[in-house]
């Protein structure tokens, strides 16, 4: 493995499923490509493998409809051409990082080998975390009682391994990003102690929180369409624009600057910049 690619390798991670991970790669690579980036986009997971039916229902409807849709350059499970998924992921990245700004990696919401090689790739580690207790096991034990943490979890404890690894290898450090996802608009007590308790934790496993997705339908209803928010709203095919959607826009735009890259947060020349929007609804 060796990291001689231009592009950025952004890999999507949580060994719990159905914590957005699929949603949060998509909406990534669309607003990237929207700020002029080409962008590659790699599914890692063979079981569900959701972000390639995301990708390829994007791409029946702009057939359908004759829509000129950006889509990344996507490659779904097994079909990288090699025996060795692992040897075949360092192959792929081998041919589209030259050509590429950037490279978004789908992981499985379970631990396995190619989910581990996938995380030693990553440039930048984005984690969404649905705002729950439930959720928050996956970074680390918390005690019930005094809401102290005990100890990292297991998918923390693999992290750390592979940025042992990179370290090993002589590559850069993983930036790790944790987003707080789908959190209510309420203002209840277990939010404010979800706030607490990663804060601290952040400091203690080496991770930057960053603003994640609300709970918002209009997430889970383009999906079928293979539509995001950052598309035009209205567009055919797609749903009417309205402040939810305003507003998650923003809420993608606000992920995209967390990255904390300027190859990534600034426009190529000639591309001009996404409008500002109001980010309340």
């Amino acid at each position: 493995m060796e990291k001689s690619v231009k592009a950025r390798v952004i890999v999507i991670g949580n060994a719990k499923g159905g914590s957005g991970k699929s949603t949060t790669a998509m909406h990534l690579a669309v607003a990237l490509m929207g700020l002029g980036h080409a962008v590659a986009t790699i599914d890692l997971d063979p079981r569900q493998g959701t972000l390639t039916r995301y990708i390829e229902n994007r791409r029946a409807l702009a057939r359908r409809l004759d829509l000129d849709l950006p889509v990344p350059g996507h490659v779904g499970p097994g079909q990288g051409g090699a025996r060795d998924e692992e040897d075949c992921l360092d192959a792929l990245i081998a041919r589209l990082g030259p050509a590429k700004d950037a490279i978004v990696i789908d992981t499985p919401g379970s631990d396995s080998a190619l989910s581990r090689m996938g995380h030693t790739w990553a440039d930048t580690l984005v984690t969404p975390l649905n705002d729950s207790f439930l959720d928050l096991d996956v970074l680390a034990r918390v005690d019930g009682e005094t809401l102290r943490i005990v100890g990292p979890s297991q998918y923390a404890k693999m992290i750390w391994e592979q940025r042992k690894k990179r370290a090993r290898m002589g590559l850069p450090a993983i930036d790790w990003i944790v987003m707080r996802n789908r959190l209510s608009n309420l203002h209840a007590r277990n939010k404010h102690d979800m706030a607490d308790i990663l804060d601290e934790l952040s400091g203690r496993i080496g991770f930057r929180l960053a603003p994640g997705f609300g709970e918002r339908v209009i997430f889970r209803e383009l999906f079928l369409k293979g539509l995001t928010v950052m598309d035009p709203g209205g567009m055919a095919g797609g749903p009417p624009l309205t402040l939810s959607h305003v507003a998650a826009r923003q809420e993608v735009r606000a992920l995209v600057a967390a990255l904390n890259v300027p190859l990534l947060n600034v426009p190529p020349p000639g591309v001009p910049p996404l409008e500002t929007v109001p980010a309340k609804e």
